[in-house]
């Protein structure tokens, strides 16, 4: 009787300990900037927990962990070392292991543990490179044994050739590898910032809009927009008359200008995406739903088009005809006129 009272305590001292790990790992994710202290202590607290813990709980804190930005090199390495339905999730989406930690994993682990790393969003070339490398280690079957092989004959065929084939086709898989690597690890790590062959917005350009934002100068703000997109300024009008702000977040996102500072101009232009909705303003959600590389081609598009319809440096555009002339004031009024309906709208908002 005694033997199977101290059976019905062993599950319960588990749960106990996995209540107490998962209630370190809820409190650890709480500390959005932990100290070295407290990750010395995190450390310390978790590598014992785990391992008294039942499976579930470990997949569940491991699940977890692979959300944090920050945490001991030491719990990474220990939690990439666990079996591969346990580390999984920390190995394929986890920001806090180190490339030096994904590496010695991949060294000491099977392809599991590999494949797992591969499947990142992105790999730095450091990483790259070392998983090649193990691939190129592997050991390959050999042709044949030396029991297997056919009587040789009293003359010989030349091998010399056929070995030549077999290494070049084994250096172009290797290398087709590679670059599949690669170009993988360059499309889901691409730098959003790298705005090489794009057109940008100078500092002046940028803090003249945010000027005229602030201020809620339209007239001002359609000008240095114009020559931000080397365009019209009927194409400034007219983005800046959809109320919505859509077009207008395009275009900031498109020319590169800080998010912050297109949240701000979008609050003052349009205020009724100033709304906090979720937490955030509703030009926050705007900007944030908007994806740069379509952004280019819908802008690039509209110059595209803004440029068959209005330039400047045509001969009919720099000697009007005389009926152009005497309609020109009231052409010069009409486009003003958008403007002056846009301040009007954020009046009465």
């Amino acid at each position: 009787m005694r033997d199977r009272f101290r059976d019905l305590e062993g599950p319960l001292a588990i749960r106990k300990k996995d209540v107490v790990l998962m209630a370190t790992v809820s409190s650890f994710e709480n500390l959005s900037h932990p100290t070295r202290s407290e990750l010395r202590q995190f450390a310390e607290l978790f590598m014992p927990l785990f391992q008294a813990s039942s499976e579930e709980a470990r997949r569940q804190a491991v699940a977890a962990l692979s959300q944090c930005e920050n945490m001991p090199a030491a719990v990474a390495l220990f939690i990439g070392n666990q079996p591969i339905e346990i580390a999984a999730p920390f190995l394929t989406s986890s920001k806090a292991i180190g490339d030096d930690t994904l590496i010695t994993i991949a060294r000491t682990h099977g392809a599991s543990h590999v494949k797992a790393i591969v499947s990142r969003d992105s790999l730095s070339p450091k990483v790259i490179d070392a998983l090649v490398a193990l691939r190129q280690a592997e050991p390959r079957p050999s042709a044949a044994t030396p029991a297997e092989q056919p009587p040789m004959p009293l003359s010989p065929m030349p091998a010399p050739p056929e070995m030549d084939q077999e290494e070049a086709q084994r250096l172009a898989n290797e290398e087709a590898l590679r670059e599949r690597i690669r170009g993988l690890a360059g499309h889901l790590g691409r730098d959003d910032d790298d705005r090489l062959g794009l057109r940008s917005l100078s500092d002046i350009q940028e803090a003249l809009l945010v000027r005229f934002a602030r201020s809620r100068e339209a007239t001002h703000f359609a000008t240095a927009l114009a020559d931000a997109l080397s365009a019209s300024r009927w194409l400034a009008e007219r983005i800046m008359l959809d109320l919505s702000g859509q077009q207008l977040a395009t275009t900031l996102t498109s020319l590169g200008m800080g998010f912050l500072d297109s949240v701000f101009v979008l609050e003052k232009l349009y205020p009724h995406l100033a709304e906090v909705q979720h937490n955030v303003s509703r030009a926050f959600l705007v900007l944030d739903a908007l994806d740069p590389e379509e952004c280019h081609a819908r802008v690039e598009a509209w110059r595209r088009a803004d440029s068959y319809t209005y330039n400047p440096d045509s001969p009919a555009a720099a000697k009007p005809a005389p009926a152009a002339q005497a309609q020109a004031p009231a052409y010069r009024f009409i486009r003003q006129a958008p403007l002056r309906d846009l301040k009007s709208v954020n009046r009465a908002r």
